[in-house]
């Protein structure tokens, strides 16, 4: 792996990370679907417009346009959709860990459907995130936190987890700003009917709101989306996972920083926990490879 590459997956941790912490601040002051709407509409059309400005084209492959909608539907607005409903009950830390055991929920679920088979490693990590997870959520729980938002995380990590399995391997060939771009607008037009029938759009002006949904409109939207596009077909699917084992960090490191929640005891070992299992497995994946 060489050190763009290693820099570009820095990178994606990082801004994927500070998503939860963008969308809390944004959910304090505007409804969280149409909120989401707005963010797909404006990133989805800045990126299609900048891959034809680029001489990228929308005619895909049958396998691209296939990965575009389940991953719009998906990750965009069932995954994204449910974790903005959320948050405005639930901390931006939790979200992060939750969303965090993904690939955790990846392997388990190609071993349980798809008989791929696992090497101790995996099986350890595996364990592992069950058992940071465990010490988290019990902790959180006995504190009072909202189950209902807890289980709406719960359900955009599976629809996450769902979309990854769908799409192995279905993003070769180029054109990637243009799927990310397409995408967007593909999430866009799901929330936009949740919208519709779910929610009463409504905003109350002010900076952090501005500068939250200007930040997770360009950065965390667009621009991390195209860094994993760009670092999965750099180095494969396998590799680039492997970063995913900072997002329990990043995610809850940048939420006590930013929005000063609360860390226990607990929550440092759990996550530390997990950070390890996620670590485990995709070393585990990538040696298989």
């Amino acid at each position: 792996m060489d050190i763009r590459a290693i820099l570009a997956g820095l990178a994606f941790a990082l801004m994927w990370s500070s998503a939860f912490t963008s969308a809390r601040i944004i959910v304090a002051d505007a409804t969280p679907l149409a909120a989401l709407t707005l963010r797909y509409l404006i990133s989805g059309l800045l990126g299609v417009a900048i891959a034809r400005m680029l001489g990228q084209t929308w005619h895909l492959t049958r396998a691209q346009w296939r990965a575009t909608i389940i991953f719009g539907v998906l990750q965009n607005a069932v995954y994204l959709g449910l974790n903005f409903v959320a948050m405005q009950t639930i901390e931006a830390s939790v979200a992060a860990i939750i969303a965090s055991t993904m690939p955790l929920l990846v392997a388990l679920a190609g071993w349980v459907f798809l008989q791929e088979g696992l090497k101790p490693l995996s099986i350890a990590g595996l364990v592992a995130g069950v058992i940071g997870v465990g010490l988290i959520m019990g902790a959180r729980i006995t504190g009072g936190v909202d189950l209902f938002g807890l289980m709406l995380c719960g359900i955009g990590v599976i629809a996450l987890t769902i979309a990854t399995l769908s799409v192995r391997g279905a993003t070769s060939g180029g054109n990637y700003l243009m799927i990310v771009g397409l995408q967007m607008l593909v999430g866009c037009i799901a929330l936009a009917i949740a919208t519709a029938l779910f929610e009463t759009p409504a905003f109350t002006p002010s900076w952090p709101l501005a500068a939250a949904f200007a930040y997770t409109t360009l950065v965390p939207g667009l621009a991390a989306t195209f860094v994993w596009f760009w670092l999965v077909n750099r180095i494969g699917a396998t590799r680039a996972a492997t970063f995913h084992f900072l997002n329990p960090f990043f995610g809850v490191a940048i939420a006590a920083l930013l929005l000063g929640e609360s860390l226990g005891a607990r929550d440092v070992l759990g996550v530390a926990i997990i950070t390890l299992g996620i670590l485990a497995v995709q070393l585990s994946r990538q040696s298989k490879g």
